[in-house]
């Protein structure tokens, strides 16, 4: 039988009422035909109460019994979710991760996958099994421990599985009805794309569009798993949603897809850096120790470079998220501390956003540059730093324009209009 992965997130298993309404929807795939493998999360909300307690328990816990304790939620709901299709005269089953067994590094709250044999479920689907349910975010490690994958770890458990067993395609349900230009709660004239490649997908997601989690597109990338994202709320039918895909499956595209933003983004700036081989690996190797999740990277000629130290001095400026400023701040004046660098100043500037422009199309047109400054210069918005790929182009501006600034590109490039 044709197979096809289903992955229900928090929001459309919240609560009895929606689990059912999701079994509805496995049910009529059931009904056209195939074996479904369903991924479900925990119910909203849950997963952030079972981390308050193990924080209020143990503020310094130990992290395998973290897992043991975070990675129940989704097996409430798997169980649910199987004993609901059941009611329905639907053959299915719900599998932990250990049952199944997805297999996982050992990094407690962030494994990684290693292998998920498909030989127990298939002998299932031979016995009669229409519906395996699977708890999602969560595996195995070689120890025999419970792992999770870390947050937003369903989507990318969806997308193994569908690599894994070879899937038609992976359905994404969400709260939202597919992949959108740009933000709709920023501009109302954001555009339902009806296709995405994994690379745009890939960037918009690594940007700050939340509709995918990151890890999940890659490995979609990796394995050519084509991706749908529906919504859940909706009635829907095989042209629903946005298919996230190869680009081979698009037959032409315009020059930008979308436009990303991320709000919480911080400029570090460490002033007059000595210039000399080595010194970004002296930055940027503590940074990484750190946990420092460095984006854009600028080195410019120091404004004391002249007066002071000709020839001899750099200014390093790098963007991070905003909550990680303090880490890095420390891996800093600990690397000046143990003279592995030095630097007359530490600037942070923690009131900046990240606006992309994204699209293959790139790739074979000329000008994007120049479009998107013209645009951000006609609202008087400053641009802080530039940072560019070959599918992509990103500015650090004030945050208090950055609303702005993503309605002013979305109209630049004309997104609302279809290809």
């Amino acid at each position: 039988m044709p197979l096809l992965v289903m992955k229900f997130g928090g929001t459309s298993v919240a609560d009895l009422a929606r689990i059912k309404n999701a079994a509805q929807k496995v049910k009529r795939e059931v009904e056209r035909g195939y074996d479904v493998i369903v991924i479900v999360s925990a119910m909203s909300g849950k997963t952030n109460e079972l981390v308050g307690w193990v924080e209020s328990t143990s503020p310094l816990y130990d992290a395998r019994e973290y897992d043991a304790v975070v990675s129940s939620g989704e097996n409430v709901t798997a169980g649910l979710m199987a004993l609901t299709l059941q009611e329905m005269d639907i053959p299915a089953r719900s599998w932990q991760g250990w049952q199944v067994p997805i297999n996982t590094t050992s990094a407690h709250a962030s494994a990684r996958f290693v292998s998920i044999p498909p030989d127990h479920i298939n002998a299932k689907f031979a016995e009669g099994f229409k519906v395996a349910v699977v708890a999602g975010f969560q595996g195995v490690s070689p120890e025999g421990r419970i792992t999770t994958l870390g947050r937003g770890g369903s989507d990318t458990t969806a997308v193994a599985f569908a690599a894994a067993f070879g899937a038609e395609r992976c359905d994404i349900y969400t709260d939202v009805d597919g992949i959108y230009t740009t933000d709709p709660r920023i501009t109302s004239k954001a555009r339902k794309l009806d296709r995405i490649a994994f690379e745009e997908m890939l960037e918009l997601a690594s940007l700050g569009a939340k509709v995918l989690q990151t890890r999940s597109v890659e490995l979609a990338m990796r394995y050519k798993v084509r991706l749908r994202v529906l919504s859940s709320f909706e009635d829907t039918d095989e042209n629903s949603g946005t298919l996230v895909c190869d680009e081979d499956e698009i037959m032409e595209s315009k020059v930008v897809s979308g436009v990303a933003y991320s709000r919480d983004e911080a400029k570090i700036t460490l002033v007059t850096v000595e210039d000399r081989p080595g010194i970004a690996a002296a930055i940027f190797g503590p940074l990484s120790e750190a946990g420092v999740n460095v984006d854009m990277i600028v080195q410019n000629i120091s404004e004391k470079d002249y007066d002071d130290h000709p020839g001899a001095v750099t200014d390093m400026t790098f963007s991070c998220p905003v909550n990680q400023v303090a880490r890095a701040r420390k891996a800093m004046e600990d690397a000046k501390a143990a003279g592995q660098i030095n630097y007359d100043e530490l600037n942070v500037d923690s009131d900046v956003a990240k606006v992309s422009v994204v699209g293959i199309g790139m790739r074979s047109h000329a000008g994007v540059a120049a479009t998107m400054f013209k645009a951000l210069s006609s609202e008087n918005v400053n641009i802080k730093v530039i940072s560019t790929s070959e599918i992509k182009i990103s500015v650090l501006i004030d945050r208090k324009y950055m609303e702005l600034a993503v309605q002013a590109l979305h109209d630049a490039f004309e997104l609302e209009k279809a290809d």
